[in-house]
């Protein structure tokens, strides 16, 4: 069976960086299972998939622009440490949580601290990077109604 939409693809996969650096993979771990279609993967690599069966190996590099975007610096803000409660612990490459105005969590990432003023950067930790895949495709099955409509895997 060929991997299209609404199929569940079961996958191992390394994720490296430009520099070789092991960024993600599945090793010792169960596949990543995701429902094609429903924008559970990047959308560079589930196109690469498409057409690929079970047993098939694949090596995909990933532009930024398919990938989580790409770096925007109009995404970093500078604010007061005193926006932090006091006593909290606050480092470079730390995740902090932010309300949106629209109510929703953002995840933001501390790039810089500098006296009293913490630079927070809502770009995706990849944004801007070139993704390098190496994927090896478990199982190939048709999604069940209930987890289309669920929109994932059961």
């Amino acid at each position: 069976m060929q991997i299209s939409d609404k199929h569940v693809v079961s996958m191992n996969y390394t994720l490296k960086n430009d520099q070789g650096t092991v960024l993600d993979t599945s090793e010792n771990r169960e596949p990543l299972s995701f429902i094609v279609g429903s924008g559970m993967i990047i959308p560079g690599l589930e196109k690469e998939l498409h057409g690929k069966e079970k047993g098939d190996k694949v090596s995909v590099t990933v532009e930024p622009k398919e990938g989580y975007g790409e770096y925007d610096p109009s995404q970093t803000v500078a604010v007061s440490k005193n926006q932090f409660a006091e006593g909290t612990e606050v480092k470079v490459g730390m995740t902090v949580q932010a309300q949106r105005e629209d109510g929703q969590v953002q995840l933001l990432t501390i790039k810089e601290v500098v006296d009293d003023t913490i630079t927070l950067d809502a770009n995706h930790p990849l944004a801007g990077e070139t993704l390098h895949f190496d994927v090896q495709i478990e199982d190939v099955r048709e999604a069940t109604e209930e987890e289309i409509e669920h929109g994932h895997v059961h």
